[in-house]
C-alpha cells in the first residue's frame, strides 16, 4: 500500500478552491506535505498512512472542479511535517479557468446578516462563487493575475483568506467594504452623485421610472421597471424586440409557467436567462409581444441588494450593447455610447478583463453560450494537432482543440461588424495565451467573404499553417455527432457547395463525409439580403403569383415597386437562390401579416411561432420531387396551401390565422422529417441528428422528433452546445479533426 507520492491533478482545477479543498482533506486524514498551482495544474506532495484514501478524496474535487486525471508518482525528496499551500508557479497549461459563477446562498446570507462583515457589500464571494473568467489575466489563477490585484486585502480579509476553517480560505476574490471594489452612481452627464448608499438610490430611481445602466460581472446592462419599457424601446430604437427580465424568485410563477427543470436551471450556479412560456400570453406586452418571456434570477450581490430595496418584482435587464456588438464593459465607453439613452449609471471600479454576456436557454437547449457556461471545455479526441475554429459570421464564438479537449469561448456576436471582428481576434488571442496553444490548423466557414474567413486566412498566412474550410451546415452536424447518421440542419442562411444559400438541408454519412441527399426546394430571394429584411419579398420569391402581388398592393406597395419585384424574379437579376428554412418561415409570417419588416434577428419566424402557439394544426398534402437523386420538399406547395386557406378565412378571424400558422409549421416539420426518414431507409441508418436555429421552435422540433421516433429512428439533439450558430466553431474543429484523421 502506497503511503506517499507526488500527485498531479489536471482539469479545471484553477479558480475552484482546489488548494484549500486539498488542504482540508489533508488535515482531515493526517496527511503531511504541500500543494501548489503549477500552470493550470495542481501539484501535491503528500505522505501519510491514509495516502490512498486522500488520493481518492481529492480525485472527486470541490463542486466547481472538473477532474481529467490524477497522476501519482514517486517522490524524490522527503515530505516535511504539516501541510502547506505553496506559492503558485508557472507550468503546463492543460486546463482552463471556469466560467463566472452566480453568488452562492451562503454569501447571500452574509450580505444580509445584520452586523456581519459583509453586510450590504455588493462584491461578496467565496471559493464556491463569484467572477472567474471575467477577471483573469493569466494563469495560475491567483489574485495578482486578476483584476483584483489592485485591491490589497485588509487584515480581516487576509485573516479569512489564511484560515483553513473558513470557506474563503484562499478565495482569490475575497473583498469587503474596507478593501474591495466599490460602487458609484453617476448621472447621464457623468457627474458623480453624492449619496451614501448608491444601491438604495439606484433602486429609488428605478422605482420612479428612470432608466439606469448597471455594470455587472461581464459588462453593462440597461435596467428599468416594466412601466418604462415603452420609453426604453423608444430610446434604443428597438420597438419590437423582446427584453429579458430579472425577477425576484417569489414572483416568477405570476409571470410564467415554470417546469421543475426550468426552476432548477434558474437557481443553478449558471443562473442563465431561461425563455419561458408566459402564464398569460397577452401579459407583459411592452416587454415581449411573443408568447414567451426570457427570465433570470439575480446572480450577483449587487442584484440581490438592488432587489431588496426595490418595490417592483422585476426589472428589464437587457445588454447595453447593440445586438451583435460586443458587451460594453467600462464606464467611459458606456457614457459615450449611452448618455442619451440612460438617466443614470451605477458602476464599480473592478476592471472587466473578459466581457461576458448572459447565457440563454430554452427547453433545456442553449441559445447563447456565455456567462456560467463558457469558456466551455469538452473532452473529445480529434487527434494530436492543435485546431482553431473561428466560427461563422452571426452569433459567433471561437473554439480551440488541444490535447483531447475543445475549449469554446463565450458568445462573441455578429462578426460582420468590425468591432465584433476585433473582439473575435481578442478572444482568440486570449484563449491562445491561457491555453498555451500553438495552432496547427485553422478551420473556418466555407463562405469566402465572411470577415471570420478573412481573419482565418490572415492568421494562417501569418503562422504558416493549414486552413480547412467547413460548410456551415456540415459544421452543425459535426457539432452534434461523429457517428454515422442522417443530419438535418435547418436555419437561416449558410453558404453551400453550389454557391447558393442553404438552410434546409438533409445529409447522409459520417463526418467528414456528409453527402447532401435532400433539401427544401430552392426559392428566389429578390434583392438578396433585402428579402431577409423585408420578408414579403421572400413571399413573392417562393410564390411569384398575381395573387401575391395583389396582396402586396393592398398593403401599400406602389406599382413601381411591384414592377421591379416582378421583373427581378422573372429575370433573376440581383436574385439569390435559397433552400433556407428560416426564409420559408419568414415568408409565411409575412403572408399572415405578422411581420412585414424584420427589425431583429429571427423576428418574422418568432412572431409566426408565437401566433401558432394558440393554433390547431391540421395535416396538409406534402409535395416532393427528385432532382438528380436528391429529394426536395416543395415550400411553394405549402405556401399555396396557406394562401388558399387565408383567402377562405373570414375577415379579422384571428383564430383561423393562428390555425394556418400552426399548420404551416407542422407540415413544414413533417416534410423535413419525411426527407430524413426516407434518406435513413434508403441508406440503412438508424440515427437522425437535428441542429440549426429553427430547431429552437418548439412545435417544429417536437414534430420532427415525433416523426423520427415513429419511424423507429433515434433523434440526436445537442444539449451541450447551441442548436444555432453558437455550435459552429466547435463543429468546425470536429470536422477538421475528422478530415485530418481520414487523410492520415
Amino acid at each position: 500500500m502506497r503511503r506517499q507520492g507526488k500527485i498531479i491533478v489536471r482539469g479545471i482545477v484553477q479558480g475552484v478552491g482546489f488548494r484549500p479543498f486539498v488542504y482540508a482533506k489533508a488535515h482531515e486524514m493526517g496527511i503531511t506535505g504541500t500543494v501548489k498551482n503549477l500552470g493550470s495544474e495542481v501539484e501535491i506532495h503528500a505522505a501519510g498512512d491514509r495516502f490512498e484514501n486522500f488520493v481518492s478524496a481529492i480525485s472527486r474535487g470541490p463542486p466547481l472542479a472538473q477532474i481529467d486525471s490524477v497522476q501519482v508518482s514517486d517522490l524524490t525528496e522527503p515530505v516535511k511535517k504539516g501541510f502547506v499551500i505553496l506559492k503558485s508557479a508557472s507550468g503546463a497549461l492543460t486546463g482552463m479557468i471556469p466560467p463566472d459563477v452566480a453568488i452562492c446562498d451562503a454569501c447571500i446570507t452574509d450580505i444580509f446578516l445584520h452586523g456581519g462583515r459583509y453586510e450590504g457589500y455588493w462584491a461578496t464571494s467565496c471559493t464556491n462563487c463569484g467572477p472567474r473568467y471575467s477577471i483573469i489575466e493569466s494563469l495560475p489563477f491567483d489574485r495578482e493575475r486578476t483584476s483584483m490585484s489592485v485591491f490589497p486585502m485588509c487584515p480581516a480579509c487576509a485573516e479569512e483568506y489564511n484560515d483553513p476553517h473558513c470557506r474563503r480560505h484562499h478565495a482569490q476574490t475575497i473583498a469587503c467594504t474596507s478593501c474591495g471594489p466599490d460602487l458609484t452612481l453617476f448621472d447621464a452627464d457623468g457627474r458623480r452623485m453624492d449619496c451614501p448608499d448608491p444601491v438604495k438610490e439606484a433602486a429609488e430611481l428605478l422605482d420612479n421610472g428612470r432608466i439606469v445602466g448597471v455594470r455587472g460581472i461581464g459588462g453593462f446592462h440597461i435596467a428599468c421597471i416594466e412601466d418604462s419599457a415603452d420609453e426604453l424601446k423608444r430610446r434604443l430604437g428597438r420597438v419590437e424586440q423582446p427584453f429579458a427580465v430579472m425577477v425576484r424568485p417569489d414572483a416568477i410563477d405570476h409571470i410564467a409557467k415554470v417546469s421543475d427543470d426550468e426552476r432548477a436551471l434558474l437557481h443553478s450556479p449558471v443562473h442563465p436567462i431561461v425563455v419561458l412560456e408566459k402564464r398569460d400570453p397577452s401579459a407583459h406586452g411592452a416587454i415581449s409581444n411573443l408568447h414567451t418571456i426570457g427570465c433570470m434570477f439575480p446572480y450577483t450581490g449587487l442584484h440581490h441588494l438592488l432587489f431588496s430595496r426595490l418595490a417592483h418584482p422585476l426589472l428589464i435587464m437587457t445588454s447595453a450593447n447593440m445586438p451583435g456588438y460586443p458587451m460594453i464593459t467600462d464606464i467611459d465607453h458606456a457614457m459615450a455610447k449611452l448618455a442619451r439613452d440612460m438617466d443614470f449609471f451605477i458602476t464599480h471600479n473592478r476592471t472587466i478583463v473578459n466581457r461576458c454576456d448572459d447565457s440563454v436557454v430554452r427547453d433545456g437547449y442553449i441559445i447563447r453560450l456565455s456567462r456560467g457556461i463558457a469558456p466551455k471545455r469538452t473532452p473529445i479526441d480529434l487527434g494530436s494537432r492543435c485546431i482553431l475554429g473561428v466560427g461563422p459570421e452571426l452569433n459567433a464564438n471561437a473554439t480551440v482543440y488541444r490535447n483531447g479537449f475543445a475549449i469554446t469561448s463565450p458568445h462573441v456576436g455578429n462578426v460582420r461588424n468590425p468591432q465584433t471582428l476585433d473582439y473575435l481576434k481578442e478572444t482568440v488571442a486570449r484563449l491562445r495565451r491561457l491555453l498555451g496553444a500553438n495552432f496547427e490548423v485553422i478551420a473556418h466557414d466555407l463562405h469566402p467573404q465572411f470577415l471570420s474567413t478573412r481573419f482565418a486566412q490572415e492568421l494562417a498566412d501569418e503562422t504558416q499553417v493549414e486552413r480547412v474550410p467547413v460548410q456551415h451546415h456540415r459544421a452543425h452536424i459535426a457539432a452534434t455527432t461523429l457517428e454515422p447518421c442522417i443530419g438535418i440542419a435547418i436555419d437561416g442562411v449558410g453558404y453551400g457547395d453550389d454557391r447558393t444559400v442553404w438552410g434546409g438541408e438533409v445529409f447522409c454519412g459520417q463526418v467528414p463525409d456528409l453527402k447532401r441527399v435532400a433539401h427544401l426546394e430552392p426559392a428566389a430571394m429578390p434583392g438578396g439580403d433585402l428579402a431577409t429584411r423585408f420578408p414579403e419579398r421572400m413571399l413573392y420569391g417562393i410564390l411569384p403569383e398575381q395573387d401575391v402581388l395583389d396582396l402586396l398592393a393592398s398593403r401599400g406597395w406602389s406599382g413601381v415597386e411591384l414592377g421591379v419585384l416582378k421583373k427581378q424574379v422573372a429575370t433573376g437579376f440581383n436574385v439569390s437562390m435559397t433552400s433556407s428554412t428560416g426564409r420559408v418561415l419568414d415568408a409565411a409570417s409575412a403572408l399572415l401579416g405578422f411581420c412585414r419588416e424584420r427589425t431583429y434577428d429571427g423576428e418574422p419566424a418568432m412572431k409566426l411561432e408565437s401566433a401558432a402557439a394558440n393554433g390547431r394544426p391540421e395535416p396538409w398534402e406534402l409535395v416532393f420531387s427528385n432532382r438528380g437523386g436528391v429529394q426536395t420538399l416543395s415550400s411553394r406547395a405549402l405556401m399555396e396551401a396557406a394562401c388558399a386557406r387565408l383567402a377562405d378565412a373570414p375577415p379579422d378571424d384571428h383564430r383561423v390565422v393562428q390555425d394556418i400558422a400552426a399548420s404551416f409549421q407542422y407540415n413544414l416539420a413533417r416534410g423535413i422529417a419525411a426527407l430524413a426518414v426516407h434518406a435513413a431507409g434508403k441508406n440503412g441508418l438508424k440515427a437522425v441528428a437535428l441542429s440549426g436555429g429553427v430547431a429552437y421552435n418548439h412545435a417544429i422540433r417536437e414534430t420532427i422528433r415525433e416523426e423520427i421516433a415513429s419511424a423507429s429512428l433515434a433523434c440526436l439533439i445537442n444539449t451541450e452546445y447551441p442548436l444555432g450558430d453558437g455550435c459552429v466553431s466547435f463543429g468546425q474543429c470536429v470536422y477538421a479533426g475528422a478530415l485530418l484523421r481520414q487523410r492520415a
